[in-house]
């Protein structure tokens, strides 16, 4: 009878004894390198460009209007009108760091690694939504308090002066999050039907201007009410929309005129909370029928 020639080498490999984190802290770095992705953190210093020259836009514009205004002594933007007047800006950013969150994975075949964890189908979108929406509200937001520090340090009412412009920034960095909500929500919906980053950049953008034109044919039909609701065709004008009616003259001031909406302003409200909870459903549903393949 042949002896055995096989032989079992021992080389040190045991069992993990340490703690198993489980899902929050799954969802957690999942969060967080979709943060750091959103700005180019930890990667390429050629996908550090275009998001930090976002922001070095932002930010210059926030310090110039600081600037400005401690000279003349007059508001040159409001903080809520410095969100609107940046929403452009937060359309490409959207076009460009959606599909490096979602794309990339979906190309790669990735996800079923992800999914062999302790990890709900739901936590994965959910996750990189919520990244995506923080890095827009930052990129809203921390240009907000800049504008807020220089005012702070040159109003000539003392504290009453710092506590006024607090109570003007709070709306303003609301409204940031109002813009982060929903344009997160729908430009990643749209990233998350495609694995090429090409395709979906193209497609965000095609949402957000291609919607423009309707808004602009609807609101000169010759019904008023046609023309008060024709906002709700675009997300960037549904967005200013609600900011016209819940901020009122922070967002528009006297001798302006804001987004024409009449009195449909709670529609405008439903309008954006029934857009953000579409688009979250449906991304769900995305990425269950992605992980049951």
């Amino acid at each position: 009878m042949p002896e055995p020639t096989g032989v079992i080498h021992d080389i040190g490999y045991q069992r993990y004894t340490g703690p198993r984190l489980g899902r929050r802290h799954v969802f957690g770095a999942l969060y967080l390198h979709g943060l750091r992705t959103a700005f180019g953190l930890g990667r390429s210093a050629k996908a550090k460009i275009f998001p930090w020259l976002v922001v070095s836009i932002v930010t210059v514009v926030a310090a110039g209007v600081t600037a400005v205004r401690s000279q003349i002594g007059e508001v040159v933007l409001t903080y809520a009108q410095f969100a609107d007047n940046m929403s452009w800006l937060v359309i490409f950013f959207v076009a460009v760091v959606a599909p490096e969150l979602v794309s990339r994975d979906l190309r790669s075949g990735v996800l079923p690694l992800y999914f062999s964890r302790p990890l709900p189908r739901s936590d994965y979108p959910l996750a990189k939504l919520l990244a995506l929406a923080t890095a827009l509200w930052l990129l809203l937001g921390g240009p907000q308090l800049v504008m807020f520090l220089g005012a702070a340090f040159t109003t000539g009412d003392g504290m009453r002066g710092v506590w006024n412009e607090l109570l003007d920034l709070l709306p303003g960095l609301l409204y940031a999050g109002l813009w982060a909500v929903v344009f997160a929500s729908v430009g990643l919906l749209v990233a998350s039907l495609t694995g090429k980053r090409a395709f979906a950049a193209g497609g965000i953008v095609a949402v957000f201007l291609m919607t423009t034109p309707i808004v602009g044919t609807l609101s000169i039909m010759p019904s008023q009410a046609v023309n008060e609701l024709a906002f709700l065709a675009s997300p960037s004008t549904l967005v200013g929309g609600v900011g016209t009616w819940a901020l009122g003259d922070l967002l528009v001031p006297e001798g302006r005129s804001g987004v024409p909406i009449g009195d449909f302003g709670p529609v405008y409200g439903v309008a954006a909370v029934l857009l953000v909870a579409g688009c979250v459903a449906l991304l769900l549903l995305r990425y269950r029928k992605v992980a049951a393949r």
